[in-house]
């Protein structure tokens, strides 16, 4: 083992760089250069790199949000955008991306990312690549690990804002709704609920009937509590309705081309209807991704990148960095991957997709219930 590279890829989250400077740091105990490729596996393919030193570009970097080395949220390079004689064509130029690789002598590639990203790492894996996964995203639905980095500081954000939105609500009587990420999953909007003193939480998960929260709310105004805080995750929908979609880009197969956003302005009008109490809503949006992790995030982030450059180490490629039950250990990428088994032609978050969701048997949905937080259903 003498040369390593990391790559980030998906939305930016905070830890990112923690995680990197984890690498970084325990490859250098050890002897080994680390390199960082810039912009994910958009830069693997272009074969743009630089080499990072804890004394110098990776230093000082624990406390910072996004990464050092950039990241790339549309780079499937299984099934890459290309133009050839003024027409747009997909193709696969993943051969292109592993003779970079073996050309530049990197003996290990860390793939910092979510499901999409850690599927591209079990498709390099078969085709001859060395990788090694560590599940980052927000959202926390990489399979197989209890939680990803970055989730926690998210969960902070939300929690922060819906403090702020407890006052205003309070002060003039409104139904305030607060839109948080959780495209196929409901983590942040739960628990960032629990933790906010929200009234009603509606998540992807279980389909809402907002007749049902209208009553919740309802009684909160007889008990003489004239104000509500409802927390919406952006793929919430309602019992018989679709997904909120904001618009849809053309990236092609591969990667998920629908942008999700509307679901809580779409609440928020309705139960002013249904109620007759003033509703605003607030989206959160890229506050939750951007700015300084949490001291859980850091810490995390710092253990996953550790582990990782010692499963490197120890020769322990194709895999992932999880967490189980409190101790660090790693997982075939291929238990991550589940059903969504064809090489290349889809990123993930598809139906076969091995997704984390919440589950109604999960404490936070028993805790939600038992302290009356209406769940829609």
């Amino acid at each position: 083992m003498k040369k390593v590279a990391i790559l980030a890829n998906g939305g930016d989250v905070s830890g990112f760089n923690a995680v990197i400077r984890g690498i970084v740091k325990t490859a250098e105990n050890h002897g080994v250069k680390c390199y960082g490729i810039i912009e994910g596996y958009k830069g693997l393919l272009e074969n743009n790199y630089i080499e990072l030193d804890s004394y110098s570009n990776a230093s000082g970097i624990l406390y910072k949000g996004g990464s050092i080395i950039g990241s790339s949220t549309n780079a499937n390079v299984f099934n890459y955008k290309s133009r050839r004689k003024g027409q747009e064509e997909y193709v696969d130029l993943s051969d292109v991306c592993i003779e970079n690789a073996k050309k530049d002598g990197f003996d290990c590639i860390f793939t910092l990312g979510g499901d999409g990203t850690q599927k591209s790492a079990r498709d390099f894996y078969q085709k001859g690549l060395n990788v090694i996964g560590v599940p980052k995203t927000i959202d926390n639905d990489v399979a197989c690990t209890d939680i990803t980095f970055g989730y926690n500081t998210a969960v902070s954000v939300a929690t922060e804002a819906l403090d702020r939105l407890h006052s205003t609500g309070e002060t003039h009587h409104r139904i305030m709704v607060l839109e948080v990420m959780g495209r196929y999953a409901g983590w942040i909007a739960l628990e960032s609920a629990i933790a906010g003193g929200g009234d009603v939480a509606l998540i992807p998960e279980i389909p809402f009937d907002l007749q049902k929260v209208a009553d919740k709310i309802k009684e909160r105004i007889e008990k003489g509590k004239r104000f509500s805080l409802v927390v919406v995750a952006e793929g919430a929908v309602p019992k018989g309705g679709t997904l909120s979609v904001k618009n849809v880009r053309n990236n092609g197969k591969g990667v998920d081309n629908t942008k999700l956003g509307g679901i809580g302005e779409k609440v928020a009008a309705e139960l002013q209807e249904l109620i007759g109490l003033e509703a605003r809503n607030t989206t959160l949006g890229y506050m939750q991704r951007g700015g300084t992790p949490t001291a859980y995030d850091r810490v995390l982030s710092t253990k996953y990148g550790a582990k990782a450059m010692e499963l490197a180490l120890e020769g322990k490629f194709g895999v992932l960095t999880v967490l189980k039950n409190g101790k660090l250990d790693y997982v075939p990428l291929e238990d991550v991957v589940g059903d969504n088994k064809e090489i290349g032609a889809v990123s993930g978050n598809t139906k076969e997709s091995n997704l984390r969701r919440v589950t109604m048997d999960d404490d936070l949905v028993k805790t939600a219930r038992n302290i009356g937080i209406s769940l829609g259903d």
